[in-house]
């Protein structure tokens, strides 16, 4: 059985949607088994006893949440050449851009020597003023599509063996 780790962060549950969608789909893999964790509560551990990864957070400032960021940071050292090969997909939720915090994730993924299986997915909500980007979020159903198929594609890769 291949276990698949969903790390995730969201504030204002943009991100914790689009982790939802794809950890669902995921589990339709009857070889996988898929732990959904946020941020906060994940560790060096998760990360050791996973077979794959998704990483699911907010774009803020331009760049990766602070609180996704403080999960690389506690886990980066702990588990630096104990990761290589394993794969991995990411999905940012952004109000206008996103490619920032997609290139910073893919830098600390490059770091672990993991390999990327899908290019990243970035869903940009257009929230732009203050009141915008505070409220709760709600994704769309076209782009909950577009991270579930993230999820089932990786989780199934994982079953087959492919990655």
């Amino acid at each position: 059985m291949k276990h698949l780790l969903i790390v995730y962060h969201s504030r204002t549950g943009g991100s914790r949607q689009m982790a939802e969608a794809a950890a669902q789909a995921a589990r339709g893999q009857a070889g996988v088994t898929v732990h959904l964790k946020a941020a906060p509560d994940a560790g060096p551990e998760d990360l050791l006893a996973a077979d794959g990864y998704l990483f699911v957070c907010p774009e803020n400032l331009a760049a990766l949440s602070g609180v996704m960021k403080d999960f690389f940071d506690r886990c980066y050292y702990p588990v630096l050449d104990r990761l290589n090969g394993r794969p991995y997909a990411a999905m940012v939720c952004a109000g206008s851009d996103g490619s920032n915090a997609v290139r910073q994730l893919e830098r600390i993924a490059t770091g672990w020597r993991l390999n990327r299986i899908a290019p990243s997915l970035i869903v940009c909500t257009h929230a732009q003023t203050p009141q915008q980007i505070l409220a709760p979020k709600t994704i769309g159903a076209n782009a909950l599509a577009q991270c579930a198929d993230l999820g089932e594609g990786l989780a199934a890769g994982m079953e087959a063996g492919i990655f």
